[in-house]
């Protein structure tokens, strides 16, 4: 650690007058006492008593502020406050005042960040556990029944059977959504970007959810007819993900005989605007801020009528982040909703 001292001579100055000036009045009381008083000493011995008491007072003073001072930069370098140790030894009174108080505003800050992960890495593993334990007890009550004598009815073990594998399916599911969120929040996750007409990519899209949306009695359908291809930049395989995410969830929240429909327009220069709207059950406004954080539901009653891992918006968010592209959402109860996100034009 460098070590600069930054002396500041104001009270030794003041305390070496004051020794001097009642030395020296001592002095003068002995010789007008004296029967022969030599005044001329006087005169050698005022600046000397002075300069004497001012080297001793200033390097006793210095030496007690800096031992102490040096302690206290010790101890703070304990808490690996580089900001800190690594700025040189000061004993001037009003700078070691301002680091100490920068220091200390700058560790309350880190305990408050770190109280909102710790309550945010409580509520994640709060959320994992309820997510994964309803499969893995339903995988288990099943084979239970079974090992207790119902797989001796070939239907029943069968009809159990099938089951038990939903509820596998449904494991398998939260954790890839679980690993890919984890990747696109560490950055491990490589886009690979190419040029695809997005109107292709949307049409696969319905027509994968068509069984699903049919089952649902909703229609998925385009705001016109485009019959030129739209053109952007992404990774398709990613895209597809997100507009996937998007459908099945309107599908989820959307009315009987209820439409789910589909636009892309222009939006700028170079940009294009994908628009998933409904006329489903739309959303509170007071949830609309905390849609994409991990496993928000905004139904908070924790029955699970509609399955999915809770991840769903989450990964949306990411993916389109890390295209360096928006994602927008309005809604309204009973009107519906309107997602949408932005991508490059090739």
């Amino acid at each position: 650690m460098a070590i600069k001292l930054k002396k500041s001579y104001r009270f030794a100055l003041r305390s070496s007058i004051y020794i001097a000036v009642l030395v020296t009045g001592l002095l003068a009381f002995i010789l007008f006492m004296s029967k022969d008083p030599n005044w001329s000493q006087l005169l050698i011995f005022l600046p000397g008593s002075f300069i004497l008491s001012f080297i001793i007072v200033q390097a006793r003073v210095e030496r007690f502020i800096y031992r102490r001072v040096k302690k206290i930069y010790d101890d703070v370098s304990l808490l690996e406050s580089s900001s800190f140790s690594s700025k040189p030894v000061t004993t001037d009174m009003k700078t070691l005042t301002e680091e100490i108080g920068k220091f200390a505003q700058d560790k309350k800050v880190e305990i408050d960040t770190l109280k909102i992960r710790e309550e945010y890495r409580k509520d994640f593993l709060g959320n994992v556990s309820h997510e994964l334990k309803t499969p893995l007890f339903t995988v288990q009550g099943y084979i239970l029944t079974l090992l207790d004598g119902a797989m001796d009815d070939p239907k029943v073990s069968e009809k159990y059977l099938k089951r038990a594998s939903k509820g596998v399916e449904r494991l398998i599911y939260v954790v890839k959504d679980l690993d890919l969120i984890t990747k696109l929040e560490a950055g491990d996750l490589r886009l690979e970007k190419e040029a695809f007409d997005i109107i292709e990519l949307i049409r696969s899209v319905f027509d994968l959810l068509e069984m699903k949306a049919s089952k649902n009695e909703i229609t998925l359908t385009f705001d016109m007819e485009y019959t030129k291809p739209i053109m952007v930049i992404g990774d398709a395989e990613k895209i597809q993900q997100v507009l996937t995410n998007l459908l099945v969830n309107s599908i989820k929240y959307g009315h009987s005989n209820g439409t789910t429909e589909v636009s892309v327009e222009n939006l700028i220069k170079n940009k294009v605007i994908i628009r998933v709207t409904d006329n489903g059950e739309g959303i509170p406004e007071q949830h609309i801020p905390r849609l994409f954080e991990r496993f928000y539901r905004v139904d908070q009653s924790g029955s699970r009528k509609e399955g999915g891992s809770g991840l769903g918006l989450s990964i949306v968010k990411h993916i389109i982040e890390a295209h360096d592209e928006k994602i927008y959402v309005e809604s309204e109860v009973e009107v519906g909703s309107e997602f949408s996100f932005t991508l490059e034009k090739a």
